[in-house]
């Protein structure tokens, strides 16, 4: 156990590290305070030293003290600082995200929540109770559609209901806005002609605009009109998403003062990390917390620029709203001092944000935020950013390819250098050249797990037993495929024999199905070149047996197991994937049981072709090659990272500029509903996004774009590189590739890729998979 003179100790040396800007922010502990953190000024640091702080200088026990974060890596991280200087208290202290908090005080308090019986709902069930709710739509409602696709709008109620339950926004309330913005269409300039045009005199409405305002406007009030209805859907089923949980919060907050003063009383000091992530509802819930005083103890940190979120409901105005709400008491500290990049990186990316208008330092009098180098190994190089032009994409790949290949044989580690790109595409084209040229990379990506070859074919076996089973021998079609699949080691002559007299005999005699004609064969020719043959079929046939016998998960687990696939994976090359495939299938089964316990094998197999008709995808994490390789990740992947050499790639106007949909998708919000500092367009939050990928460049920062398509039309660059560009801090430069490294990169990409390198023990990650395939005592 960590003594208390110890962890007064291990306080002081990460105190007396801190600039004069951060003692300010960690000594700060009563009262509001809002801390304004640029890319590299410690905001993590601080916010573990003014916890210690906390601790070590008040009498305020661990469990009154609140963190909240925005992700679990961020909860992680916090504890892990906190444990270095308070040791096992720092486990007390209640370090969570928003969602685990709440979802926390709902399972404390059960009887006042009566919800221990709902479950979260699935994309697929969210899909079902969509077309339920449009189904259930009037013949006059403007949403209602006879031809083409009558579920149109499901996607963008989908998406504004979200967005409803993110901000925090009850249909009336937004009926109210939508009422009041079309009141107000004869009044505002945009709808009417400010002098004479044509036959319309000067203050004329101009009649289409505003008809087709009204219809924007009457189509949003229906979506909203259907929310209510499409909860109380989702309450008959028994069913809620993540975001309900903080509403459900808030309301019990709002309706129950004995539950809220309970929190209000627990915890003395809050602190909330990226608060400019937070969304309305979030937001909403933290005001909850402290309104019991006058002046909280409540520490903000953030950093608007780097607002990158607001598709997820973030929503950086409450910043703002923070300031304003305690102006007179409220210490607002802006940490200058950066501890990562050079100063011509931090100039570029202050050239880069300034052109935006909405930021804090624009809506607060007296604030100013000009990053300074301030880590002493980056105060002498001047060298500046350098931005790459390439004649086209592949090019473009090629070239930063062979530069990282350069950086290595100079002895630069893989784990210094990235690959940033907006697209995931990109990242998987640029992989494949760094593996043919045998650098080690390091690229997380979530795909989807029905796109996986392993699985699908899982899938058509499963398939083939529905459709026998409904209709005996009409799967034909299917069978033959399933007898190519590799565990059977079926030679495809052998296919092929079998298929032709199957053919032939069907031609004489229609009762001889393709199925019985293998089943017939086998039986009677009992040679060596149809034995795996009648392996195969005996199988089929044994687990078309118990379709009507088993339940459906172990139906599945029998699949996995009779077939030959689980000893076909544990000796095949990439055992360690595909059992991570077939695990992550077999675990999604057992969840939909779960929610569906009749679930048979036949509504199984529906579901499946309709997660796939509407692209549902099941989540799955691929994790290639290991740390020490070079990282390969979007820009939104890589908020909070940092590398000495960073390539920022694809920088073209078609990736970075392309039009967006909001938060609310196919409905246009009114202005009455948007904040002041939501009344900017798409370009501030892709610049600010743009900013957070060249501040994670420590020293090296390369920022490349090509100059045609792959098509060959032509491309232009970024408006952001030219905004980077005004201040001379870095100039363009024709990159002309030599035709060898050209032509040795080309040949490359016709070639498979290595596999990658599993660096973890197998042992150790294969059986705990394994245990979920153990055959129970009745099988």
């Amino acid at each position: 156990m960590i003594t208390k003179a110890a962890q007064l100790k291990a306080f002081e040396t990460i105190y007396e590290s801190l600039n004069a800007q951060q003692k300010v922010a960690v000594n700060s502990i009563e009262g509001p305070v809002m801390v304004i953190a640029g890319p590299g000024t410690g905001k993590t640091q601080i916010l573990g030293a003014r916890i210690g702080k906390i601790l070590l200088e008040t009498d305020t026990a661990p469990e009154n003290i609140l963190c909240l974060t925005y992700t679990d890596a961020g909860a992680i991280a916090m504890r892990k600082r906190l444990v270095g200087f308070i040791g096992a208290s720092a486990y007390k202290v209640n370090i969570a995200t928003f969602h685990s908090f709440c979802n926390d005080i709902i399972q404390d308090n059960l009887y006042l929540f009566e919800k221990p019986s709902l479950d979260p709902i699935s994309e697929l069930e969210k899909i079902e109770l969509l077309k339920k709710l449009i189904d259930q739509f009037d013949k006059n409602n403007p949403l209602k559609r006879y031809r083409g696709d009558v579920y149109y709008e499901m996607n963008n109620l989908s998406r504004l209901f979200s967005t409803m339950k993110k901000e925090g926004w009850t249909s009336t309330y937004l009926v109210e806005q939508i009422d009041r913005y079309i009141s107000e269409i004869p009044t505002r300039d945009e709808f009417v002609y400010r002098r004479k045009y044509k036959q319309f005199e000067a203050g004329a409405l101009k009649q289409g605009l505003v008809d087709a305002a009204i219809e924007k406007m009457e189509k949003l009030k229906a979506a909203v009109l259907a929310f209510d209805t499409y909860q109380q859907l989702m309450k008959n089923y028994s069913r809620y998403d993540f975001d309900d949980m903080i509403n459900w919060v808030i309301t019990a907050f709002k309706e129950n003062k004995n539950l809220l003063a309970q929190y209000q009383e627990k915890y003395l000091y809050i602190l909330v990390d990226e608060y400019q992530d937070t969304s309305g509802t979030q937001n909403e819930l933290v005001q909850l917390l402290v309104n019991y005083w006058d002046q909280p103890n409540l520490f903000v940190v953030g950093d608007d620029d780097q607002s990158i979120f607001r598709f997820q409901g973030a929503n950086v105005e409450n910043m703002l709203h923070y300031q304003k709400q305690y102006h007179e008491a409220i210490t607002t500290i802006v940490l200058e001092n950066n501890y990562r990049s050079t100063q011509p990186i931090l100039n570029a990316s202050t050239l880069l944000i300034n052109n935006n208008q909405e930021r804090l330092i624009n809506k607060i009098e007296g604030l100013s935020k000009n990053l300074i180098a301030a880590l002493d190994a980056n105060k002498n190089i001047d060298l500046v950013p350098s931005i790459e032009s390439y004649n086209d994409p592949q090019e473009e790949m090629i070239g930063i390819a062979e530069k990282i290949n350069q950086l290595i044989l100079a002895g630069i580690q893989p784990k210094d250098i990235a690959v940033l790109f907006k697209e995931n595409k990109y990242g998987e084209e640029i992989a494949h050249f760094l593996q043919q040229k045998n650098i080690p990379l390091f690229t997380k990506r979530t795909a989807n797990l029905f796109d996986q070859v392993l699985i699908q074919q899982i899938i058509r076996i499963l398939d083939y037993l529905a459709c026998e089973w409904d209709q005996p021998n009409e799967g034909a079609n299917l069978l033959f495929e399933i007898l190519h699949f590799s565990w059977w080691k079926i030679s495809p002559i052998t296919i092929a024999t079998l298929t032709v007299e199957a053919n032939q005999l069907k031609y004489a005699h229609p009762e001889n199905t393709f199925r019985k004609v293998l089943i017939d064969k086998t039986k009677e020719v009992q040679t060596a070149l149809f034995s795996e043959v009648a392996k195969a079929m005996q199988v089929l046939e044994d687990l078309m047996g118990q379709v009507a016998n088993v339940t459906l998960v172990n139906l599945v687990e029998q699949v996995l197991q009779k077939t030959g696939i689980i000893q076909n994976v544990l000796t095949g090359p990439n055992k360690s994937h595909e059992l991570n495939l077939v695990s992550s299938f077999f675990d999604f089964i057992k969840e939909e049981t779960h929610r569906h316990p009749t679930l048979h094998l036949n509504s199984l197999v529906d579901m499946l072709k309709l997660m796939r008709r509407e692209d549902i995808r099941l989540p799955l994490p691929i994790t290639t090659g290991n740390e020490a390789g070079v990282n390969l990740l979007t820009t939104h992947g890589s908020k909070g990272l940092e590398f000495q050499y960073v390539f920022l790639a694809g920088t073209n106007a078609h990736y970075w500029e392309k039009k967006r949909r909001t938060a609310s998708a196919g409905y246009t919000l009114p202005d009455t509903v948007l904040s002041s500092l939501e009344h900017a367009d798409d370009k501030e939050e892709l610049r600010r996004l743009f900013y957070v990928a060249i501040t994670r460049a420590k020293q090296y920062l390369t920022i490349s774009y090509s100059q045609y398509k792959a098509d060959g039309k032509e491309a232009e660059p970024s408006q952001f590189i030219i905004e980077v560009l005004e201040g001379k801090e870095a100039s363009i430069q024709k990159m002309e590739l030599a035709q060898d490294i050209k032509t040795s990169y080309k040949l490359l990409r016709l070639q498979t890729a290595p596999m990658p390198e599993i660096q973890q023990l197998e042992d150790d990650f294969i059986n705990p998979k394994l245990e979920k395939f153990s055959m129970n005592v009745t099988a």
